[in-house]
């Protein structure tokens, strides 16, 4: 029995650490970051937020070169218009959008002024990272909310891009977007469904070891006759 215990709880952390990387990338359901547009305008260039606020995705079909600017303006991301994607390691936003919350370590080379290093990491035209300008930072809900039961602008917010020579903006407002019911979050669910299909397995091996599924060794015997 101690063994199965052993099993059960190891199942179980298996389990929930599988599930960790889908809920890194889940956004925050308290939240809506709804894009406005490009301006100007650029047929082609399709843009669009990922799980309510979590990251922004481009594609690019312009059939030129694209290229977001980083949070301090530095060239981070460069979509050529054959498809090939490249990050530019010597961007300090190349570290920062590593994760929501934004606790990668930047390196000393990575720096505004420095001359980029453009990585390839995709062919398809296509590439998502978190923006942090398009997102609440803080787990504390801003000051703005005053009714959590009401939908609220929290900011406007802007990401400057490049397409060819013509600079342009992509814009959107973030706004505080109350969860109808107050439902569980979808990260907690799958780890309670995740528990209940190990606790139905582990119930499942303790009747078999019990013979309670009609194992012929499990079953009882009669009892031997006695000798007169």
């Amino acid at each position: 029995m101690l063994r199965l215990r052993a099993v059960v709880v190891g199942a179980t952390l298996l389990a929930l650490l599988a599930a960790a990387p889908a809920f890194a990338h889940q956004g925050n359901p308290n939240y809506r970051s709804v894009i406005h547009g490009v301006t100007p305008a650029e047929p082609g260039l399709k843009l669009q937020v990922l799980n309510f606020d979590d990251r922004l995705q481009l594609d690019n079909r312009t059939g030129k070169t694209v290229v977001v600017r980083g949070y301090q303006n530095e060239p981070y991301l460069r979509l050529l218009g054959d498809g090939t994607v490249q990050v530019n390691r010597n961007s300090p936003a190349y570290y920062l959008n590593n994760d929501r919350t934004s606790t990668g370590k930047v390196p000393a080379n990575a720096k505004p002024g420095a001359a980029p290093s453009w990585q390839v990491v995709d062919r398809a035209g296509s590439y998502q990272w978190h923006d942090h300008r398009i997102h609440w930072m803080s787990a504390i809900p801003p000051k703005q909310v005053t009714d959590k039961s009401k939908r609220t602008k929290v900011f406007d917010w802007k990401v400057p891009v490049q397409v060819g020579a013509q600079r342009a903006s992509v814009t959107g407002t973030l706004f505080w977007q109350p969860k109808p019911g107050g439902g569980i979050p979808t990260g907690a669910l799958v780890a309670l469904v995740a528990l209940a299909v190990i606790g139905l397995g582990a119930v499942l091996l303790v009747r078999r070891r019990r013979g309670e599924l009609g194992d012929p060794a499990a079953e009882p015997r009669e009892p031997p006759a006695e000798a007169w």
